[in-house]
C-alpha cells in the first residue's frame, strides 16, 4: 500500500491507530511504503491536531479517561475493602505483580514479605518510602495519564520475570472481557498475566456493567486470563453471572 497524498496517508494512520490502539512508526512505514521519517512527520501533525498521542516508537489513541489522581479519589471505601481481601491472596505468594490501577495501588500498604514486580510509579514510590528491598521496577516510556511506564523496554523487563500472582485492574469488565483506555498499558497487563501463575482482577461493582464508555475503547484481554475476581458488595447477581459462567472464582469484599 502506498499513499503519495499526505492527507490520505494521515487519514490512514489515524484509522489504524483508532482501530488497533497503537501503531509503531516502523510498521507504518513498511505498510505505507514510505520512510519512517515521513511517518514521524505525519504523526507529529496528527498529534498537533489532537487526533493521536505520540509515544516512544510510534503513536497511540488519545486517552480520554479520568486522570490517575481523579480515579484515585473515587470509591475509596470500596477500594480499601477490595485491597484487604486481595492482601489475603497476596500473603501466600513469594513474588507478585501489580499493574498501574488505583485499586491495585491500594494493596501496597497491606503487603509484607512478597517481592513486588511493577511498572506503576505510585507503587514504586510507596515501596521506596518504606525502604522495602523487595522491589523490581520496570522502567520505560513514562505515561502521565496512568502514572506508569510502558512500551518495549518495560515489556522486555517484565518478560524476564516469573510471578506467583498478578493483580490487575480494568476500566470496565463484562462477558466480552477486560477493557481500558490506554493501548500501551493494556499491553503491559497482558504481559503481567502471561508471566504469572494466577491472575486476580480487582474491580469495584461500578466496573462490572459490561458497557464500554467512549474512553474504554481498548480491549485488554478476554475473561480467560482471570482466575479470581475480587469486587465489592454492590455487585448484583446479574453483573457477576458472566464471571461465574466463565469459571472464575468470585470473592465479595466488605
Amino acid at each position: 500500500m502506498r499513499y503519495t497524498n499526505a492527507p490520505e496517508r494521515r487519514a490512514h494512520l489515524e484509522r489504524r491507530i483508532a482501530t488497533d490502539g497503537y501503531l509503531s512508526s516502523l510498521a507504518a512505514a513498511h505498510e505505507l511504503g514510505v520512510s519512517e521519517m515521513t511517518v514521524r512527520r505525519d504523526l507529529r501533525m496528527l498529534e498537533e491536531q489532537g487526533a493521536v498521542r505520540r509515544v516512544a516508537g510510534g503513536a497511540t489513541v488519545v486517552s480520554q479517561g479520568v486522570p490517575f489522581e481523579g480515579r484515585d479519589a473515587v470509591g475509596i471505601a470500596q477500594k480499601r475493602a477490595i485491597a484487604e481481601l486481595a492482601a489475603i491472596e497476596a500473603s501466600a505468594a513469594a513474588t507478585i505483580a501489580l499493574d498501574a490501577g488505583t485499586t491495585v495501588a491500594a494493596l501496597v500498604p497491606l503487603l509484607h514479605d512478597a517481592t513486588v514486580v511493577t511498572h506503576s510509579l505510585p507503587v514504586i514510590e510507596a515501596l521506596t518510602r518504606t525502604g522495602s528491598p523487595r522491589l523490581i521496577a520496570a522502567g520505560g516510556h513514562y505515561q502521565p495519564d496512568t502514572r506508569s511506564f510502558a512500551g518495549p523496554l518495560t515489556e522486555e523487563t517484565l518478560r524476564g520475570m516469573r510471578c506467583d500472582v498478578a493483580f490487575l485492574s480494568a476500566t470496565t469488565v463484562g462477558a466480552d472481557g477486560l477493557w481500558g483506555t490506554n493501548a500501551l498499558d493494556a499491553a503491559i497487563k497482558r504481559v503481567l498475566a502471561r508471566q504469572s501463575t494466577r491472575v486476580v482482577l480487582l474491580a469495584d461493582a461500578g466496573k462490572l456493567s459490561g458497557t464500554h464508555p467512549g474512553s474504554a475503547a481498548v480491549r485488554i484481554a478476554g475473561l480467560d486470563i482471570v482466575d479470581v475476581l475480587i469486587t465489592d458488595g454492590r455487585a448484583g447477581a446479574e453483573a457477576l453471572a458472566p464471571f461465574e459462567a466463565a469459571g472464575i472464582e468470585v470473592r465479595i469484599a466488605g
